[in-house]
């Protein structure tokens, strides 16, 4: 059976609930000017704003973005029903637009462990090397010395380090419980600048894993000077295998062909949209198998350990700037443990997996689970933006 992507690829599934008073940017790639433009949506239709703002980038380093979007000329490009509707990866041979990930020249990070359940997982999966058959006897251990509500707990704080002392006089500590409850949090390159995609298009899996996950997050914009100015929902692909063998391959189990995906707008933060709402959100999360399988599970941010201002401030300052910015994945708790074949085995992806992350006020990612290899190659990076921008007169 194939699940039809399509199906999930409607406005009303795909914008947030209150898409009427949002200010959401996108990008859209245009086969007509053989590039890439900075869209943003009024009412029903898609209105490039690349005329004032060229880059994403450029949009997030205003002043005040909401105010600026919202006052920027446009020029109408189309239906966004129409342009959904034209964005799975088998449509893309057409002259017709489509959606892209709603970033550019941001540097893309992604925080790890910033959960407690997640957390644990990721403890399991160093004990396990790797071995998923090997995971559920290590959980109910590590779980017997540790706990599972570690919610409470302050990373850095004095009760979390007579925890850390705990552990490692019985011989229980992890590189993945000090970023966990240690004072500094695990920030790391989840992908290249310009190499994610977007909601509808495939997102890939290294052939070498055979057991890895979703993790559905939610993904902040963060300007130059460290302000955070936005956020819009990501798929942190993860092979656990791979990292389980060791912490030194977290590169290759995160970043490779399609692995990263974000969208399916940035949202703007304005009067209505804040980081309070970032901070209370529930982000779902659906998968759908080719044979009938489906899996779901939420995060609700609340119960994050590291406010989301302060992983910001660990990421950027005196010790590290980014002149174009950068997106920052949250993490997330979501950390699958339902057998899906075998028992015992836990999940993992199927090609062919559909998933669905959403939440209210961010609305819905989509993407097709293919192997690295098979998703359509990364070919269009920085330079070729340059080149494309110039071209169209878009460069002062």
């Amino acid at each position: 059976m194939t699940l039809a992507l399509k199906d999930h690829l409607k406005p009303e599934n795909v914008l947030p609930v209150d898409y009427d008073s949002a200010t959401l940017a996108g990008r859209l790639w245009r086969p007509e000017l053989a590039g890439p433009s900075v869209v943003t949506l009024r009412g029903d239709e898609l209105f490039d704003v690349s005329g004032e703002f060229p880059t994403m980038r450029d949009l997030c380093e205003a002043p005040e973005p909401a105010k600026a979007l919202k006052a920027a000329k446009g020029e109408p490009v189309g239906k966004l029903k129409t342009i959904l509707a034209n964005t799975p990866a088998d449509a893309r041979k057409t002259a017709e637009p489509w959606l892209l990930a709603p970033i550019d020249l941001q540097a893309i990070k992604a925080a790890g462990v910033t959960f407690a359940i997640s957390m644990l997982e990721r403890v399991i999966e160093e004990r396990a090397r790797g071995d998923y058959n090997a995971a559920a006897e290590i959980r109910k251990t590590v779980k017997a010395l540790v706990g599972d509500d570690l919610r409470k707990l302050k990373p850095g704080s004095p009760q979390a380090m007579q925890l850390k002392e705990t552990l490692i006089a019985q011989g229980a500590w992890s590189q993945y419980l000090e970023v966990g409850i240690g004072p500094d949090a695990e920030v790391f390159t989840k992908a290249q600048v310009m190499s994610s995609v977007g909601t509808g298009a495939d997102g890939g899996l290294h052939a070498i894993s055979t057991w890895n996950n979703p993790e559905p997050e939610i993904v902040l914009a963060v300007a130059s000077t460290g302000r955070i100015v936005g956020a819009t929902l990501g798929n942190d692909i993860n092979l656990r295998d791979v990292e389980g063998r060791s912490a030194l391959l977290l590169s290759k189990a995160k970043d490779n062909n399609a692995s990263c995906a974000v969208g399916p707008f940035l949202r703007f933060f304005d009067e209505g949209f804040s980081l309070d709402d970032v901070r209370q959100a529930n982000v779902t999360l659906v998968v759908e198998g080719e044979e009938g399988f489906t899996l779901k599970g939420s995060s609700s941010l609340a119960m994050i350990s590291r406010d989301p201002a302060d992983i910001v401030g660990q990421t950027i300052g005196k010790h590290h700037q980014y002149p174009d910015g950068f997106v920052l994945f949250l993490g997330t708790m979501f950390a699958p443990v339902e057998d899906r074949d075998t028992k015992g085995k836990g999940f993992t992806h199927k090609d062919g997996d559909i998933v669905t992350i959403a939440a209210e006020k961010l609305g819905s990612l989509t993407n097709r689970m293919r192997r690295s290899h098979e998703c359509p190659p990364w070919t269009f990076g920085v330079s070729h933006l340059m080149r494309n921008l110039a071209k169209r007169g878009l460069l002062g």
